[in-house]
């Protein structure tokens, strides 16, 4: 069974990001003209601050160093967190979006655009905003109803405490 550079590369840089108290989500090598990227992303539940990014790439770096598992030429690392608007894809992303809004993409079809107000691990707890001044409505939906999930950008939303004010 052979296995895939992004899979030897997670298998060893995995315990290295997990030791500074992240995950690693993301691993991607792609070409760039001559050059190759090594694009390394990281999340933790309560996200990563510039230190923390800072601190994993320097230990990614010298790993890589130390072995040839990036092969023979030249190449760049990038680590970084996940966008805005990031897919959702496994429970703890789900987690962390708690009071995010999400465009949900169903797996019967058809579209949903909701707040995650409570994750178990049968599925989601929402929010469906009303329209037309109506009602927000709470709506339950189970994982594999889902087909795919991204949270969304908001830049009108007011803050909880200007609500309670």
């Amino acid at each position: 069974m052979s296995t895939t550079q992004s899979e030897r590369l997670r298998e060893l840089l995995e315990p290295l990001v997990t030791s500074q108290g992240l995950d690693l989500e993301e691993i991607a090598v792609d070409s760039v003209g001559r050059k190759r990227v090594l694009s390394v992303v990281v999340d933790s539940d309560t996200g990563a601050d510039l230190d923390q990014i800072a601190d994993v790439s320097r230990a990614l770096s010298a790993k890589l160093d130390e072995t040839d598992a990036m092969g023979e030429g030249e190449y760049t690392l990038e680590v970084g967190t996940p966008g805005a608007e990031r897919l959702l894809t496994e429970h703890r992303h789900y987690v962390r979006a708690v009071d995010r809004l999400v465009k949900f993409q169903l797996a019967e079809g058809g579209e949903l655009v909701a707040r995650i107000l409570k994750v178990d691990d049968e599925g989601l707890d929402l929010e469906v905003p009303g329209v037309k001044g109506r009602k927000a409505t709470g709506r339950r939906i189970g994982f594999p109803e889902i087909d795919k999930a991204r949270v969304q950008v908001e830049f009108s939303r007011k803050d909880k405490k200007e609500e309670e004010a």
